[in-house]
């Protein structure tokens, strides 16, 4: 069962949905609710069998709740090793958990690059990886001292954002959870999730359905004029059909008391690359900035690697979005996608920085759409990478 993806999934959702609408006007939707839920959905989803061999079936159930019991004994591990004093020895430890935590989803990446029909993993698991990997940063950086195993499976697992995000940072999802929500809290809640609920079938199953079915799936044939058409169809049903899946994701969200953060933001209004990024699947873009991009200058400031702080810059722009590529699979259209907006990015940084002194390029009038103009066309360009149409 793939959440948010037909009207099925919808009526399997009221189930849930109706009962938290009347506990919260009595304050009842509260986190064992929440938890319990979540279990019984992820029984729901995960239900059957998976194929991981050509000869051999697994039940999906067994191999969430390994991952699971994995994933805690890495963490409750570090969170014991962090607290030795040995300083060399908590470096080995967090470069440790975090290659452990990767192994999982290292498989199920690269497993199937060998053992023809070859599968491991389970839908979402990449977003679950990335919620594990923000727990051992947040044990690292000194901001979660205990972790309680109710916490944990929920924050993992949250099953309005399990399979496709939005990526929930631990400390901002722990506050909601853990907040008793009044009455008059839980109108306001009820009222944005029903908002973004009907801003979710608008993008999804009316806009992203006409255009694939209208425009993107009548393009037939090569030729630059087809390609160029895919191209813009492509890119505007990627942008409706992920931002509705996000809408429904957050509404669910919030129904629990769980303000998910937001996904997007106009992003085809954007000014320049870097400004597109901050628009554009923010909670990814967020999470490899801080944990990937800021965790490398810093890294590379303290050991003094480069002359040139735009060297380390420029370096981690192509490690945050080449690891982004590969994260979002093994295809070679992915890996060139990731590095194609490393060198969009680093361009840019190159170009306003010259820009600064030359004063080529203005801000205000005309400057503004033509930059605006621009941007969408290297955006959409990238997308047209990302589909694999190219290859």
């Amino acid at each position: 069962m793939i959440p948010y993806a037909d009207f099925t999934f919808f009526g399997l959702l009221l189930y849930a949905a109706l009962p938290t609408i009347g506990l919260g006007f009595f304050r009842g939707a509260g986190r064992r609710w929440t938890l319990c839920v979540t279990l019984v959905y992820l029984a729901a989803q995960y239900w059957g069998n998976l194929q991981v061999t050509s000869h051999a079936a697994v039940p999906s159930l067994a191999i969430v709740a390994g991952y699971a019991a994995y994933q805690w004994v890495v963490v409750m591990g570090f969170l014991a090793l962090r607290r030795r004093p040995a300083r060399s020895f908590k470096r080995f430890a967090v470069t440790a958990a975090v290659i452990l935590a990767l192994a999982p989803l290292a498989v199920a990446k690269f497993l199937p690059l060998f053992p023809a029909h070859a599968e491991f993993g389970f839908l979402g698991i990449s977003y679950v990886t990335f919620r594990a990997l923000d727990l051992i940063f947040c044990v690292q950086d000194g901001l979660v001292g205990a972790l309680p195993a109710s916490d944990f499976i929920v924050y993992l697992f949250f099953f309005a954002t399990i399979s496709s995000g939005p990526i929930d940072r631990y400390r901002r999802f722990e506050k909601d959870w853990r907040h008793n929500r009044t009455r008059e809290e839980f109108l306001a809640d009820l009222d944005g999730a029903i908002q973004r609920l009907f801003r979710g079938f608008l993008y999804k199953f009316l806009l992203a359905a006409l255009i694939k079915t209208y425009w993107m799936d009548r393009i037939i044939g090569g030729g630059v004029l087809h390609t160029v058409s895919y191209m813009y169809a492509y890119s505007l049903y990627l942008f409706f059909d992920f931002a509705g899946y996000s809408a429904f994701a957050i509404s669910i969200s919030y129904l629990f008391g769980i303000h998910t953060p937001e996904n997007f933001d106009r992003p085809f209004l954007a000014r320049n690359i870097r400004d597109f990024w901050n628009r554009w699947h923010i909670t990814l873009s967020f999470w490899f900035r801080d944990h990937v991009y800021m965790r490398f200058l810093l890294t590379a400031a303290k050991g003094k690697w480069f002359k040139n702080r735009n060297t380390a810059s420029y370096l981690g722009f192509f490690l945050s979005f080449g690891l982004m590529g590969i994260w979002h699979g093994t295809a070679l259209h992915y890996i060139v996608y990731g590095l194609y907006h490393a060198t969009l990015l680093s361009a840019y940084d190159f170009f306003s920085r010259w820009n600064k002194r030359h004063h080529w390029w203005g801000t205000g009038g005309f400057w503004h759409p033509a930059s605006v103009f621009l941007t969408a066309h290297a955006v959409c360009f990238g997308f047209l990478i990302f589909s694999g149409r190219l290859g």
